[in-house]
């Protein structure tokens, strides 16, 4: 009897042992389904973010190299932004960080380069393109009309199709590289076809879904029923032996269900692994983002550890200096210990010695001093002398230079009007347009040595007299009568004073400074000028104080880069289309200021008018 209750015991044990296999292999088989739909969505996931990181690295910014980093914008309460934001982590953007950035609303949406939205979360397509367009935004989307978007995105199996709107895109001033659209979809008809088998697709993994979920239930009740048969067959084994042999080929059965079980579980972990192998593959082109992004960062460290070094030998330097100081403090109290002793010991003759020996080397140190001073005076006056020598040498070969080109350049406009005059009518309209063009460039370097010329000129005269600067505007506008009345241009003069200069050269000053004031406005513009004199510094004394002019007008003003180019000689801001001359008149404008002794300069605002100031010392 003892013998035959512990087969009876051994039995119940095994026996509940193969239950409990079958229950946990039917659980990891759900289990297993569940792990491979995760694998499935994660892949997904990841392939979604290396599309929109691909689609960024295949356009073409108009001012990408102005971006310090590249930033994706993602439309509302999409989980996307996390896989960016990983991908981000690993990779970059023309060689640049890339920064994710959620926006909730439309209207929202601005200092980004590329916004993602699905269209899962209703948001209208037509709406974005309005609100995002000239900003340099590119618009990526999901699961959109044909044709909608800039880049849209369809959900297909395990993966994505894209198609692309090359006008929209194009329009937005944006470059495309070859292989974006070769792989992209090029017509409604496949893309109708890819959302039809995509809505088939979807409809054909829901059904599957519902028939693993009858599959789990029926499954459910299969364990349940078996665990209470089981509690009522070990109710029995007690007192039927036989019946354990019976049990035992049941055991047998649900072994070999068991196995075939393992057998789908491994099929189904093999489809899993081939999905890794995917990933992996997906993986190795952001290893290789980090193996640049490691190196990059090496280089870094070994630039860090140079400039550690340089740090710590500049740092032994200054512990050097700092040794050295202390040195020269300690000797320069033995010094003044040692003088202290002395001036104790020594008598009152020795200290009127040791006082003249003092005020002796005093007077030999300031002689030897005086000598230098002199000898570098005297140096900078034979260079002050070599300087003008050599400005009067530069100043005579531009007036000879710019003059001996005027013999070749009116050969030139003689031989060109004989041309034209004799020959013209044997040439065709490219030959016509040719003269054209090189009697006007002949007629064009001529005012140029004329410009050149007039410049060398300026400021050779040192001969001041007493000039009223209201009869010089005065006569000026009689000579200006016909631009103003064809301009309307209106000139307001306040009280200006008498200066001691050119009067020549303060005519030209004010010609020129009226001049680009009515030239260098809007068409539709009225000019209006006004010109005006106040007195700076000592109001009592001549030599500290001067005369500042003010001259304002409302034309199309100056950007502040270009302030200090626009008195250089030569230099023009505009084409001879927009706006007529030789771009020399405010370099006139500063020489005779400079030879007057005084300065110029300007305050201005583009679009807004600019004010010309210069002074004339009293």
């Amino acid at each position: 009897m003892i013998y035959r209750s512990q087969n009876i015991s051994s039995s119940k044990t095994r026996f509940i042992f193969i239950v409990l296999c079958l229950i946990i292999a039917f659980f990891v088989r759900a289990n297993a389904q569940d792990s491979q739909d995760t694998s499935n969505e994660e892949v997904k996931r990841l392939q979604r973010a290396i599309f929109v990181f691909n689609f960024a690295q295949q356009i073409g910014w108009p001012n990408e190299d102005q971006y310090e980093s590249f930033k994706i914008g993602v439309l509302g309460p999409d989980r996307t932004i996390l896989d960016l934001q990983a991908m981000a982590q690993k990779r970059q953007i023309y060689g640049k960080p890339v920064e994710i950035v959620r926006f909730q609303f439309i209207k929202d949406v601005k200092g980004i380069q590329l916004l993602y939205v699905n269209n899962k979360y209703n948001y209208g397509i037509h709406y974005i393109l309005s609100k995002i367009s000239n900003k340099n935004i590119l618009l990526v989307s999901e699961d959109y009309n044909f044709n909608a978007s800039m880049i849209n995105m369809v959900n297909v199996g395990n993966s994505f199709e894209y198609e692309i709107n090359s006008e929209r895109i194009e329009n937005e001033g944006f470059a495309m590289a070859p292989s974006l659209k070769q792989y992209a979809i090029s017509s409604s008809e496949k893309w109708k076809r890819l959302y039809r088998k995509t809505e088939r697709s979807l409809t054909e993994v829901q059904e599957k879904n519902k028939e693993h979920q009858t599959v789990i239930r029926n499954k459910e009740q299969e364990i349940r029923f078996h665990k209470d048969k089981i509690t009522n067959q070990l109710e029995k084994i007690g007192d039927q032996e036989e019946e354990i042999h019976h049990k035992r080929e049941e055991i047998s059965k649900r072994n070999k269900e068991i196995e075939k079980l393992y057998t789908q579980s491994e099929i189904q972990q093999k489809k899993y692994e081939d999905k890794v192998l995917i990933e992996r593959e997906l993986e190795d082109n952001i290893q290789e983002q980090i193996a640049f992004i490691k190196k990059q960062e090496e280089k870094i460290k070994i630039a860090n550890q140079e400039i550690d070094n340089r740090n710590k030998f500049l740092e032994k330097q200054n512990t050097q200096i700092d040794e050295q100081k202390k040195v020269l403090e300690q000797q320069n109290l033995e010094i003044n210990t040692q003088k202290k002793i002395n001036l104790l010991l020594v008598a009152l003759i020795i200290l009127a010695l040791g006082a003249s020996f003092i005020i002796y080397r005093g007077y030999l140190t300031k002689k030897r001093f005086n000598i230098e001073l002199e000898k570098k005076n005297r140096a900078i006056h034979e260079q002050s002398i070599e300087l003008e020598a050599k400005n009067k040498e530069l100043e005579q070969f531009a007036y000879i230079a710019s003059h001996d080109l005027q013999e070749p350049l009116n050969t030139i406009s003689s031989f060109i009007g004989l041309i034209a005059e004799d020959y013209g009518d044997s040439f065709d309209e490219v030959g016509k347009e040719s003269l054209a063009f090189i009697s006007d460039a002949s007629k064009r370097m001529k005012n140029l040595i004329d410009a050149l010329l007039e410049y060398s000129r300026l400021g050779r005269s040192r001969e001041y007299k007493n000039v009223d600067c209201n009869i010089v505007l005065q006569e000026l506008q009689d000579d200006l009568k016909k631009i103003i009345e064809e301009t309307n241009a209106n000139i307001t003069i306040g009280k200006l004073p008498v200066v001691k200069g050119s009067e020549i050269e303060l005519r030209l000053l004010f010609q020129n400074l009226i001049s680009n004031a009515i030239k260098f406005r809007d068409a539709k513009t009225i000019p209006k000028i006004d010109i005006s004199c106040t007195k700076r510094g000592n109001s009592k004394e001549k030599v500290n104080s001067f005369w500042q002019f003010s001259v304002k007008d409302n034309g199309i003003g100056i950007p502040e880069e270009h302030k200090e180019r626009i008195f250089a000689i030569f230099q023009r801001l505009h084409s001879r289309d927009q706006y007529q001359g030789t771009g020399i008149g405010l370099a006139h404008c500063k020489k005779i200021v400079e030879s007057h002794g005084g300065e110029i300069w300007l305050e201005s605002k583009e679009g807004k008018g600019s004010t010309f100031h210069f002074t004339i010392p009293v």
